[in-house]
């Protein structure tokens, strides 16, 4: 199939749609697809220069955030993924060299993970690209607009009250 400009469109969650669809139902999918571009995007970003991929960038910028380090079981909490999740992106970046797990000393069972100074180097690099792609994404937004997708966006998470 193909659209007026000559090309094929570009499939999205938004196709599933038939026109007489409850306006939440639209809204649902046009997020689902705003999220999934971006996502993709940066996906691909991250593999093409950095070649990594977005769970480890999310497990580094965790551990960015608190210098100490976490346990094996919060950074699962905070990613919102499994424990053997979590086991198998820390077991390759403590082979590459960028993050270090130890066990705590009151408890050999739990181990603590933190950046390295080669991980915090890295991470600095892909954090300071991560930004600009970003900004390329979502920069062409004016300031008011902004503004006004977060107001509603407060209200969608805030839930029916």
């Amino acid at each position: 199939m193909i659209n007026e400009s000559g090309s094929a469109p570009r499939l999205n969650h938004e196709t599933r749609l038939h026109e007489d669809d409850h306006h939440s139902i639209k809204l649902w999918l046009r997020l689902l697809t705003c999220s999934s571009f971006i996502e993709t995007r940066l996906r691909g970003a991250l593999r093409e220069e950095f070649d990594t991929t977005l769970p480890r960038f999310d497990f580094l910028a965790q551990l960015e955030r608190v210098p100490e380090g976490l346990t094996m079981g919060e950074l699962s909490r905070r990613l919102m993924v499994s424990g053997g999740n979590v086991s198998g992106i820390a077991a390759q970046l403590v082979s590459e060299g960028l993050v270090d797990r130890s066990p705590l000393p009151d408890n050999r069972r739990t181990f603590m993970v933190k950046l390295t100074p080669k991980g915090r180097k890295a991470f600095a690099r892909m954090a300071l690209r991560h930004e600009q792609w970003i900004i390329g994404l979502l920069g062409h937004l004016e300031s008011r607009e902004v503004d006004q997708l977060m107001a509603l966006l407060d209200r969608v998470k805030q839930g029916p009250q």
